[in-house]
């Protein structure tokens, strides 16, 4: 008699725990940490790039939330502030803070926690930052986990 072994593989989803996921640092006295919960509670935004329809909150609403100066008062001083987003893999891209002013652009760029209606991929997620119209994807940083605003010398 021939025993047969027979092997269950469960698929197992990795979710991303209930506490922070990005967090935001340079802007006030202490960072700002952020859930799921809490970016899918800010006024929501849609981004198509390349044929994929992408869902989160822009930038600009993240870092207001966080207290960056917008608008009228990015001037002088703020206007030699930068932000370096970082991926979970270290990966990082560096951006000027009017790059996300509806005062000086209308760009958009997004963190997204949504793609095509459903999480973003865990191998890009569970945020990734889109930035629309722009010709490549070299700035767009995967599993996005943290914004960190600093000053030019």
């Amino acid at each position: 008699m021939r025993r047969i072994a027979l092997a269950f593989v469960a698929a197992i989803t990795v979710l991303p725990a209930a506490g922070p996921v990005l967090t935001i640092e340079g802007v006030a006295a202490a960072p700002l940490q952020l859930t799921l919960s809490d970016l899918a509670g800010m006024p929501r935004a849609k981004a198509i790039v390349t044929e994929h329809i992408y869902e989160g909150v822009l930038v600009y609403d993240v870092l207001k939330k966080a207290g960056q100066p917008f608008g009228a008062q990015l001037r002088n001083a703020q206007l030699v502030k930068y932000a370096v987003f970082t991926g979970h893999d270290g990966y990082r891209a560096l951006f000027s803070l009017p790059e996300f002013d509806p005062a000086f652009t209308s760009a958009g760029a997004l963190i997204a926690d949504r793609m095509d209606g459903k999480p973003i991929p865990e191998t890009k997620g569970p945020l990734w930052l889109i930035l629309p119209g722009e010709k490549t994807g070299v700035r767009s940083v995967y599993m996005l986990e943290r914004i960190q605003i600093q000053t030019a010398p």
